[in-house]
Parts: C-alpha cells; sequence; structure tokens
C-alpha cells in the first residue's frame, strides 16, 4: 500500500522541511514572504518612472545589469501612498521567472515556520486582502500576514513587466 503523508506545503516545500519567512512592515502592519522567494535586501534606490504604468508600480531600477520594476507594496495593498524614506527598502523577489522589487518600510525579521503554524486568511476579510494575504502567521503578540508574490503583480503586467 503507498500511502502519501498529509502535509500541507509552503512555496513548494513540504511541512517537514520547515522554512524560514522575511518579515516586514509596512506603516504599523506585520507581512511576510518566503525567504526562498528573496534574491537580496537592499536600501533605497529612487526608481526612474514608467508612463502610463499602474500607481503602486514606482519604476524601474538598474541591479547590477538587471532591469526590474519596483513595485510599492503599501499602494498595491491599498493604503495610503508615502515617499519612501532613507530607512525604507527594497526586497528584490523573483515572482515566477520575473525579479521584481518590492517598497516596504523596513525588514524586521526572519521567521522559521512550518505549515502549522500558518492559520487560514479569515472570512470576514475583503476579496482584495485574500487575494494578496494566503494566511496570518500569530507569534507571541504579533499578527503577520503571508503574503502571496504570485498576485502582486497582475495577470496581464506580468509579460509587460
Amino acid at each position: 500500500m503507498n500511502h502519501q503523508p498529509n502535509t500541507k506545503t509552503i512555496a513548494g516545500r513540504s511541512s517537514s522541511d520547515g522554512g524560514e519567512l522575511v518579515a516586514f512592515r509596512i506603516g504599523n502592519q506585520e507581512f511576510c514572504i518566503d525567504i526562498m522567494a528573496v534574491r537580496e535586501i537592499r536600501g533605497w534606490t529612487p526608481a526612474t518612472p514608467l508612463p502610463h504604468a499602474p500607481s503602486y508600480v514606482r519604476g524601474l531600477i538598474n541591479l547590477r545589469g538587471t532591469v526590474l520594476p519596483v513595485i510599492d507594496l503599501a499602494v498595491r495593498f491599498g493604503f495610503e501612498p508615502r515617499e519612501p524614506s532613507a530607512r525604507s527598502v527594497i526586497i528584490v523577489t523573483e515572482v515566477g521567472a520575473q525579479l521584481v522589487g518590492l517598497v516596504v518600510d523596513a525588514v524586521s525579521d526572519i521567521l522559521p515556520t512550518s505549515a502549522e503554524t500558518i492559520q487560514p486568511t479569515p472570512n470576514v476579510s475583503s476579496e482584495l486582502a485574500t487575494k494578496f494575504v494566503k494566511g496570518v502567521i500569530s507569534i507571541e503578540s504579533r499578527m503577520i500576514s503571508l503574503v502571496q508574490l504570485d498576485d502582486v503583480l497582475p495577470s496581464d503586467g506580468k509579460a509587460a513587466a
């Protein structure tokens, strides 16, 4: 008899593998993404604006010869737009086959986790919230939302960006 273990996955890894998440802040809220999608974390660099780009696209930056779009996650998540400060950072991530920079206020932590620690997003959330947030992690007194990077770029923008 061939029994498959009943395990959840985090970015393609089984829960028995564990994993790590990069936690970051946008305003007073904490979010996290799978560390396996992160290529680097760098200080804020102004981006070259793109004409007719969505409001959440800050523009483009040149990263050692690779041009990548920079997404303002605060605007993408529907928060009030604000200018990045000297403390803001760009998390360079891989979304599908595309490198994308994500502007956040600060990176706060590296969190060890397993699928058992991730709770489903509550049903009271808006459709927009559940589009980006794939779960919630409660650590001590902190509530950290797990972001699904595949939905950060719109499907028509993935090819264009």
